[in-house]
């Protein structure tokens, strides 16, 4: 399987409209949208066609001067990537502890350390400095408010990229003072023709369980051969065997394994209540099968349970044996 580069067919059109008047460009983009619709890949690559000084006719980057040699390089001087992943651990001899975390937030320190430079020229004629945040719904209050204040007062030649995912999260007065840009997103035909390209198999069953996001999916592709093991442990309803199905579970992660439950038990319910199951579609005869004995009451205290499970999936306990009790839980739901 390659390597994504460039823009996906959905973009088209957005590419060529954000470059037919590249001299009134705005200081400040805001492309919006779900998760998994490429909206990273897009603003990298025009992060790139900004910086690139022989751009094609359809502007994009020529991929071999030395400002794309840099970009490539994650070396780029004229060039800021703001993420939570960028802030190291305080106290390194925690490693133990801080691999089950996440960085979620960006920190004011991060917003700050821009000032040095925007105030500094580009390195190239005439050129731009590009600050791409992602996800900028992970700026907190104090961060949100000094990135605020840099929008409010933007540097010659600085263009602001923010990519984000659930746009109500961000503050209003930073949506105000930015272009608004909604990505689109890929009709099912397009996004399966795209995947059977990239060489994915089963892509309607993996787009079905990843809700439409076709980036997500080829990105995801070796959670997938996991995932059909959780599939078919699952499926056994009464039958299956906690501690042999708890360590499948959580090999990849803990959050993918209780995420793999919830949405088993959402199609259940579907099933259950008379609608179109969601996620497996390829699993229709199990999940029939398994509503057919369920009780309804005792699946909906399951889902409480993997919704609480979820919330403690990156804190450092002792998740073999939490997911045995979940999965547990799960034996009991189904009638003999």
């Amino acid at each position: 399987m390659s390597k994504l580069t460039g823009i996906y067919p959905w973009q088209d059109k957005l590419w060529q409209t954000l470059n037919q008047d590249r001299q009134k460009l705005h200081h400040a983009f805001l492309m919006h949208g779900r998760a998994g619709i490429g909206k990273y890949d897009f603003a990298l690559s025009f992060s790139q066609a900004l910086l690139c000084p022989n751009k094609n006719e359809k502007g994009q980057a020529c991929n071999e001067c030395p400002s794309c040699r840099w970009f490539d390089d994650e070396s780029h001087p004229d060039f800021r990537l703001i993420s939570p992943e960028q802030e190291a651990s305080a106290d390194e001899e925690t490693v133990s502890v801080k691999k089950t975390k996440k960085k979620t937030q960006i920190s004011v320190a991060q917003i700050r350390e821009l000032s040095d430079f925007l105030s500094l020229s580009s390195h190239q004629t005439n050129g731009l400095r590009i600050v791409l945040i992602n996800p900028a719904e992970a700026l907190n209050l104090a961060s949100a408010n000094a990135l605020l204040k840099m929008l409010e007062e933007p540097a010659s030649g600085v263009i602001f990229i923010l990519i984000v995912h659930q746009l109500q999260r961000l503050l209003p007065t930073i949506i105000s003072r930015c272009q608004k840009v909604c990505m689109p997103v890929a009709d099912e035909a397009l996004a399966l023709a795209w995947l059977s390209n990239q060489g994915v198999k089963n892509p309607k069953q993996q787009l079905a369980y990843l809700e439409g996001s076709p980036v997500k999916v080829f990105s995801e592709q070796a959670q997938f051969d996991q995932l059909s093991e959780i599939w078919g442990h699952l499926a056994f309803g009464r039958r299956l065997q906690p501690q042999a199905a708890a360590p499948v579970l959580i090999a990849n992660s803990v959050e993918m394994g209780v995420i793999a439950i919830q949405k088993w038990i959402y199609d259940i319910v579907a099933i259950k209540l008379g609608q179109q199951i969601r996620y497996h579609v390829q699993y229709v005869s199990a999940l029939q099968a398994l509503a057919d004995k369920v009780n309804l009451s005792r699946l909906f205290d399951l889902q409480k349970s993997a919704n609480e499970f979820r919330k403690l999936a990156l804190h450092p306990l002792n998740h073999e044996l939490q997911m045995e009790n979940l999965l547990v839980e799960y034996t009991k739901i189904f009638q003999a």
